[in-house]
C-alpha cells in the first residue's frame, strides 16, 4: 500500500539544485517501489479531464523559459501504460466524470521535475492526468474519490502543485518565511487534519491570505484530488514543509 501525496512542485529549478526539498524527494521516493504512478499536474489544464494514453516514451516537455540551458537538457524517459490509462478513465466514466485519453503529449515540468527527484531512473509507467481549476472544490475532491483504493494497488498518485504559489509575491531577500504564507499553510494543515471539508472546500473565504496564496487555483487544486483519492480513515501527515523566497511553499503532505 502506497499512500497519495501531494508535492509542491515550485521552480524548475529544482530539477538542477539540491534544496531541503528535493533532498526529501529523493529520501521519500527511496522508500517506495510503486507498479505505476497516477500524477496530476498543474501544468496541464483541460476543461475535459484528460488522460495520458501511450506506450512509447514520453517527450520532455520544457514548459518555461529564462532558465539555465542545463534544464533544456534534461530528458525524464518515462514510459506510459495505455491499458492502465484506459482502467483509470473506465473509473472516471463510472462515477459519471467525463474523460479524454491523450496519446501524444509529454511530460511537463509539473510532471517531470518532481519525478526526476524522486525516481532518477524511471522504473514504472506514468500516467499524467490533467486539472481543470475552474471545477469547484468538491468536484475536484470527486475526482479523487474515483481512484480510492489504487494505493492497495502499491499506484501511487501524486498531486503536483503548490498550496502556495504567488509569483508577483516572491520575496527574493527574504531570509525567513513571510508570516502570511505560513499562517495560509497552518490553517490548510488544521482542516485536513481534523477532516473538516466544510471548511476545506470554502477555503477561499475561510482560510487566512488565501487570495494572496491562491490568487489562481491550478497550482492549489491537485492538493483535493490527492486527498479525495486517499483512504479517510488514514491520518493526514505533513511530510514536508519548506520554503523559498519568502513564499513559495513546498508543503508536501501524505493521505
Amino acid at each position: 500500500m502506497i499512500s497519495p501525496i501531494f508535492v509542491g512542485h515550485g521552480s524548475p529549478m529544482m530539477a538542477i539544485q539540491d534544496t531541503a526539498c528535493t533532498q526529501f524527494l529523493l529520501d521519500y521516493g527511496k522508500q517506495l517501489s510503486p507498479k505505476a504512478i497516477v500524477i496530476f499536474t498543474a501544468h496541464w489544464e483541460t476543461e475535459v479531464l484528460t488522460i495520458s494514453s501511450t506506450n512509447d516514451v514520453y517527450d520532455t516537455i520544457y514548459d518555461f523559459r529564462g532558465f539555465p540551458d542545463e534544464l533544456f537538457q534534461i530528458k525524464y524517459p518515462a514510459k506510459g501504460d495505455v491499458e492502465l490509462a484506459r482502467m483509470i478513465s473506465d473509473r472516471f466514466t463510472a462515477k459519471g466524470i467525463p474523460v479524454n485519453l491523450d496519446s501524444q503529449r509529454g511530460l511537463d515540468h509539473g510532471s517531470w521535475v518532481p519525478l526526476l527527484r524522486m525516481f532518477p531512473t524511471p522504473e514504472c509507467p506514468v500516467i499524467q492526468v490533467s486539472v481543470n481549476p475552474y471545477l469547484p472544490p468538491a468536484e475536484q475532491y470527486r475526482i479523487g474519490e474515483a481512484l480510492r483504493g489504487l494505493d492497495q494497488e502499491d499506484i501511487l498518485i501524486i498531486g503536483s502543485g503548490a498550496t502556495v504559489h504567488n509569483l508577483r509575491a516572491l520575496n527574493w531577500d527574504a531570509k525567513e518565511p513571510d508570516a502570511w504564507a505560513v499562517e495560509f499553510d497552518e490553517w490548510l494543515i488544521q482542516n485536513m487534519q481534523t477532516q473538516n471539508l466544510e471548511a476545506l472546500f470554502d477555503y477561499a473565504t475561510l482560510a487566512p491570505n488565501a487570495r494572496m496564496a491562491v490568487p489562481r487555483p491550478e497550482h492549489f487544486i491537485p492538493l483535493f484530488i490527492t486527498m479525495g483519492s486517499g483512504d479517510p480513515e488514514r491520518p493526514v501527515q505533513v511530510i514536508h514543509r519548506s520554503y523559498e523566497v519568502g513564499s513559495l511553499s513546498y508543503l508536501s503532505i501524505s493521505f
